[in-house]
C-alpha cells in the first residue's frame, strides 16, 4: 500500500526518477564516481529539474514552462540566447522538444535559493552543463534562470575561442 505520508512518496518518486535517468546515461557515457546524497530537503529540487528534461524531451510545453518563474531567463548556448520566458516560449512551442539525460547534479542550498549544475548528455552534442538557480515559492520551487552551456575542455579552449572570435569579426558583430 503506498504510504500516506506525502513526503515519503515524493522521495521514492524522486529516487526511482534518478535511478532512471542515471541508468539512462550510463549507457551513453562512463558515469561520475561523485554523487550529491539524496535529502528529503533536496527531493522536490531534483525532481522540479528531472520534470523539466523529461517535459522538454516530449515537448510538453505548458508543463515544461509551468516550472519557471513568470520573469525567469532562460540563456542558450549561442551568445546571442538570451531569453525572458515569452520570447523562449515562442522558440520552443513549435519544436519536438529536445533531449538531455542527466549525468550528475550538484545542488547548492541557501535558504529560499539553490543553486545547481548538471551535467547533461544529449546524442546530438554529447556534453553539456546546465546551471540555474530555483526559488521557493508559495507553490514550491520554481526555476529563475536556467544557462545550458557546452564545456570546453582546458586543451581545447584557445582553439575554440579563436574559432568563436573569428566568426564573430566575420559578421562585424562582436560577441556579446
Amino acid at each position: 500500500m503506498i504510504s500516506q505520508n506525502p513526503m515519503k512518496v515524493v522521495l521514492l518518486l524522486v529516487l526511482l526518477n534518478l535511478l532512471t535517468f542515471t541508468v539512462n546515461a550510463e549507457q551513453k557515457i562512463k558515469h561520475d564516481s561523485f554523487q550529491q546524497p539524496l535529502t528529503a530537503e533536496l527531493a522536490p529540487a531534483h525532481q522540479l529539474l528531472d520534470q523539466l528534461h523529461a517535459y522538454a524531451a516530449s515537448a510538453n510545453w505548458p508543463a515544461y514552462f509551468n516550472l519557471y518563474l513568470e520573469n525567469a531567463v532562460f540563456i542558450g548556448t549561442d551568445a546571442s540566447e538570451h531569453w525572458r520566458m515569452p520570447e523562449f516560449r515562442k522558440y520552443a512551442s513549435p519544436t519536438r522538444g529536445w533531449r538531455y539525460d542527466v549525468h550528475h547534479r550538484t545542488l547548492n542550498h541557501h535558504g529560499n535559493v539553490i543553486v545547481f549544475d548538471e551535467i547533461l548528455y544529449n546524442s546530438s552534442y554529447g556534453l553539456s552543463r546546465g546551471t540555474g538557480t530555483l526559488l521557493l515559492t508559495k507553490n514550491g520551487w520554481k526555476i529563475a534562470q536556467y544557462h545550458l552551456s557546452f564545456p570546453i575542455p582546458n586543451p581545447m579552449a584557445k582553439k575554440i575561442t579563436a574559432q568563436i572570435q573569428a566568426e564573430s569579426s566575420q559578421k562585424n558583430k562582436p560577441v556579446p
